[in-house]
C-alpha cells in the first residue's frame, strides 16, 4: 500500500478510505496489580480511539480492560500474556515443547518491582505521572500509557521496555499495547489485530525471523511472517518465517503464535520494534542471556531441541530434476562407484510416478518395475533412496476419492470450487485438496497408507516439499486455514519425520517450509535458488538468519536449482559449479540438486577440483558429527554468523558472506567470477588450512586472489579437528572409531 503520515494505515492495517468499520483500542496505565499463583497479573484499560486518521481518544466509548500476564521461568524468561478474544495461556501445543529445564519462577510485585523468588528483579511497573513544564495547550496532551520495563535475565543495563513512541500526541509510530475490534453487524463486534511494541536503541542491530534472504543487520527492515513458496532466494518471500529473533543489546523475543504476524525492526519507527498479530492475542517470550548461544538455546528449550540426523546423510547426496527410471538411476550411482565419487544418498524427484508431478506415492510399474529390488541393489552398493512427494492431491490422482470420502484433505467450501491453491510453479495440475494434518486420522493414513508401503521397500527419507501454502478457500478439520497456514509445515514434517524414523530407524525428512518448532525435525533446505552467484549468496544469507532462529541443520542446492535465462535448459556455470561445491562441503548437509545435469563428470574441467573437494567433505565428517552432536544439545546451529563468536566486534553484525562452520572452521566463500574477495578475520591468531599460511586478525585483507581450487578456510592455532584418515566411497565403508585428531601446531602446513 502507498506509505502516509499515519501508523493507523501503514503498521495497524486500517482500512486507508476508513469505509471499514474498525477502531482501535490503545493501552493506558495499570489500574491494578496483584500477585496470583505465582504471577503478576496487571489489569490495563484500553481505549477506543475515534475514527479518524489522527489519534484521539473517544471519550464518548467506554473503556475495555483486559489482563497482562507476567510470567518469569527458568532460565531467563519472561512470559507476556493478553488476550481480547478469550484465550487460555498453554504450557504445550505444537510449537512449545519446553524442556525440563524450563521452570516457573514464582514472582512477588514491591513498590514498583517485580521481582523472583531468588532476588531477581524481572520487571518495573511505573506508575509515576510523567514529569510537564507547561507553557502551551497547542496539542492535547499525551494519553496514559503502560510504563513496564522487562530484565530477562535480571540485567537491570539492558532493559527491554514497551514503547509508546509518537511525534505528537495525535500523531504515534508505535503503541505499547493495543488491538483492533471490527463491527461484524448492527449489534456485535469482535476483536482482531493485536500489537505490542518494545523500545530500541539507535545502533541496535537485529537477526534471525527464519530464513531472511536479507542482509546480516535487518533494522530498518518490516516483514511479514506469512509463509509462502519464496519462488528463489533472493527476494522477500520467504518460506521458513520464524516468529522470532535476536537482537544485539543480547536479548531475543519469541512471539508464540501461528497466526499472520508483522514484525517491524525499527523500520517503521526507528525507537521501536513492532510486533502486530493477525489474532488478538499476544503471547511474547523475553529470553535473556550474555550472548548469542544462550539466548538461541532459551528459544529452544522453549520449542524443542534438533534431533540428530543420521551419519550417512552427512555424506553427498546426487539428485537432479529429475531421474526417470531405475535403470537411469543405477547407471549414475555404478559410474558414482567407478569413478570413486563419495556419495550415500540418490535422490528422485518428481519423475518416479506414473506421470512427471502427478504425485501418487506409487513408483511408475514400466520405469521402474522392481522397486523393492531396486531399492535393494541400491542399499547394497552404499546407497539411501531419498523420494520426493508433496501434502497435496491432485485432480486425476489414483488417491482422490478416498481422500475426498474421508476428509482426509481440505474440504472446499463450495461445490463449484477449482482451485488450484497448491498448484506447483513447474505443473498445470489442479490439487484438489490439501492433506488436513489438523485431522488425526488424515494425519495416520498419510503416514501409514501413503508414505509407511514406501519406508517398507527401503526408502530412507521422504522429501517434504512445499507446505508453505495452503487451500485458503477450503475447510479444515480444526483450524481456520489463515490460521492453520504458517503453521502447516510442522505438522506435516512432524508426520513425515515421525514414520520414518519409527519404520525406517532414521529420524530425518528434507523439508523447504518452516515455522517455529521446525528445527526438531531436521533436516531443511533453501529452496529454489538460481544458479548464479546471486543464487549462491541469497543461499548463504537464509541460512545464516534461519540458523540464528533455532536451526541446527540446513542445507542447499548445489549449485543452484534452476538456470538463468532459460529456467530448465540454461547450460551451468563452471565456475559456479566449483565455489558452490566449495560452500557445500562446509555446511551441515550437501546435497545437488536442480534443472540440469548435475552429476561433476559432465564437466570434464573442473571434475577433478570436484572430486577432491568430495573427499575432503568425507574426511571432515567425523569432526561434522561431533559438532552436530553439540547443536542438538546448545543454541548453536552448524552454519554460524560471525556474531555467534564475536558479538561485541560491531563489524560482525553487517557480514552475511562469511561463517563459522561449527566451532573450529571460519569459511569465506568466493562468490564471484573475479577469484577474489575480502576477507575479513576477527581478533587473534588464525591458521589456512588449506596452506597453513598464518595471519593477524582484527583487521580486513582486500582483494585477496583465490584460485579456482582453493577456498579460504581458517582455523585457530592449537585447534584440534577430528577427520577421517582414510578416502571413501560412502559412510558404509567408515569406522569412525579410525578417526584421527589433527592438531594445528606451529609445524602444521595444511592439509
Amino acid at each position: 500500500m502507498k506509505q502516509t503520515n499515519y501508523h493507523l494505515f501503514d503498521f495497524m492495517d486500517f482500512d486507508p478510505t476508513m469505509q471499514r468499520e474498525e477502531a482501535l483500542w490503545k493501552a493506558y496505565a495499570p489500574t491494578s496489580i496483584v500477585e496470583r499463583d505465582g504471577d503478576i497479573v496487571v489489569t490495563i484499560p484500553y481505549q477506543q480511539q475515534r475514527h479518524q486518521e489522527d489519534m484521539a481518544p473517544d471519550m464518548e466509548a467506554a473503556q475495555q480492560s483486559y489482563d497482562l500476564i507476567i510470567r518469569a521461568y527458568e532460565p531467563n524468561i519472561i512470559r507476556l500474556f493478553t488476550t481480547m478474544t478469550d484465550d487460555q495461556m498453554t504450557e504445550s501445543d505444537e510449537m512449545l515443547l519446553m524442556a525440563p529445564e524450563v521452570k516457573r519462577k514464582p514472582l512477588r510485585y514491591v513498590d514498583g518491582d517485580v521481582i523472583a523468588t531468588d532476588g531477581t528483579k524481572v520487571a518495573n511497573i511505573n506508575l509515576s505521572e510523567p514529569r510537564i513544564d507547561p507553557w502551551s495547550d497547542l496539542l492535547p496532551a499525551p494519553q496514559p500509557a503502560p510504563l513496564i520495563t522487562f530484565y530477562p535475565d535480571g540485567d537491570t543495563s539492558k532493559p527491554v521496555a514497551l514503547s509508546d513512541d509518537h511525534f505528537s500526541p495525535p500523531r504515534y509510530d508505535a503503541l505499547p499495547l493495543g488491538f483492533c475490534s471490527v463491527c461484524c453487524n448492527d449489534t456485535a463486534t469482535k476483536n482482531e489485530r493485536a500489537t505490542i511494541s518494545f523500545k530500541c536503541d539507535a545502533d541496535e542491530h537485529f537477526v534471525g525471523t527464519g530464513e531472511r534472504f536479507r542482509k546480516m543487520d535487518l533494522s530498518g527492515q518490516t516483514f511479514q511472517l506469512k509463509n509462502q513458496d519464496g519462488q528463489g532466494v533472493n527476494n522477500r518471500r520467504c518460506y521458513k518465517n520464524i516468529p522470532f529473533y535476536l537482537s544485539s543489546r543480547m536479548y531475543g523475543v519469541f512471539f508464540h503464535t501461528s497466526d499472520y504476524c508483522k514484525l517491524s525492526l525499527a523500520d517503521h519507527s526507528s525507537r521501536s520494534v513492532q510486533f502486530l498479530c493477525d489474532h488478538a492475542t499476544l503471547d511474547v517470550f523475553l529470553i535473556g542471556g550474555q550472548t548469542p548461544e544462550e539466548i538461541l538455546k532459551g528459544y529452544r528449550m522453549l520449542t524443542g531441541f534438533p534431533a540428530m540426523p543420521p551419519l550417512w546423510s552427512f555424506g553427498i547426496w546426487m539428485s537432479r530434476m529429475t531421474y526417470f527410471s531405475a535403470d537411469e538411476v543405477e547407471d549414475i550411482c555404478n559410474r558414482l562407484r567407478q569413478e570413486h565419487y563419495p556419495c550415500d544418498v540418490i535422490h528422485l524427484d518428481t519423475g518416479w510416478f506414473r506421470t512427471d508431478w502427478l504425485c501418487e506415492w506409487r513408483f511408475n510399474p514400466e520405469r521402474f518395475p522392481d522397486p523393492k529390488g531396486f531399492i535393494s541393489r541400491l542399499k547394497e552398493n552404499g546407497f539411501k533412496v531419498s523420494l520426493w512427494q508433496l501434502p497435496y492431491i491432485a485432480q486425476g490422482a489414483e488417491q482422490l476419492e478416498e481422500a475426498k470420502k474421508n476428509h482426509y484433505i481440505s474440504q472446499p467450501t463450495k461445490e463449484e470450487e477449482t482451485s488450484t491453491g497448491g498448484a506447483s510453479n513447474f505443473s498445470a495440475l489442479d490439487y484438489a485438496g490439501t492433506i488436513d494434518f489438523t485431522y488425526p486420522k488424515a494425519t495416520d493414513w498419510y503416514k501409514y497408507s501413503l508414505l509407511k508401503p514406501l519406508l517398507d521397500m527401503g526408502v530412507k527419507c521422504i522429501k517434504t516439499d512445499f507446505g508453505e501454502n495452503i487451500h485458503m478457500d477450503h475447510q479444515y478439520h480444526s483450524s481456520s486455514p489463515e490460521r492453520l497456514n504458517n503453521i502447516y509445515a510442522l505438522l506435516y514434517q512432524k508426520a513425515a519425520y515421525e514414520v520414518t524414523r519409527e519404520v525406517a530407524g532414521d529420524g530425518i525428512i528434507w523439508a523447504r517450509a518452516g515455522w517455529a518448532g521446525c528445527q526438531r525435525y531436521p533436516l531443511h533446505w533453501g529452496g529454489d535458488s538460481e544458479s548464479s552467484w546471486a543464487g549462491m549468496a541469497g543461499s548463504l544469507k537464509g541460512g545464516l538468519h534461519l540458523g540464528l532462529s533455532g536451526f541446527a541443520f540446513w542445507s542447499h542446492d548445489v549449485p543452484g536449482f534452476h538456470s538463468t535465462p532459460d529456467f530448465m535448459n540454461s547450460p551451468l556455470d563452471e565456475q559456479v559449479y566449483v565455489r558452490w561445491t566449495q560452500f557445500g562441503v562446509f555446511t551441515s548437509h550437501m546435497r545437488y540438486h536442480g534443472t540440469c545435469k548435475r552429476e561433476p563428470w559432465h564437466y570434464p574441467t573442473i571434475a577433478p577440483i570436484v572430486k577432491r573437494w568430495w573427499k575432503l567433505r568425507y574426511r571432515l565428517i567425523p569432526y561434522i558429527i561431533e559438532q552436530s552432536e553439540l547443536a542438538c544439545r546448545s543454541g548453536l546451529p552448524i552454519v554460524q554468523a560471525l556474531l555467534i563468536h564475536h558479538p561485541n566486534d560491531r563489524q560482525v553484525w553487517h557480514i552475511d558472506d562469511e561463517y563459522y562452520f561449527g566451532n573450529e572452521f571460519l569459511v569465506c566463500p568466493v562468490m564471484n567470477a573475479e577469484n577474489r574477495r575480502d576477507i575479513y578475520l576477527p581478533e587473534g591468531q588464525w591458521v589456512h588450512f588449506l596452506t597453513g599460511e598464518r595471519l593477524e586478525g582484527g583487521r580486513w585483507y582486500n582483494n585477496v586472489e583465490v584460485p579456482l581450487d582453493e577456498m579460504p578456510v581458517f582455523v585457530r592455532p592449537d585447534a584440534r579437528i577430528k577427520m577421517y584418515p582414510h578416502d571413501v566411497d560412502s559412510t558404509d565403508d567408515m569406522d569412525l572409531e579410525k578417526a584421527i585428531t589433527i592438531e594445528i601446531t606451529k609445524e602444521y602446513k595444511g592439509i
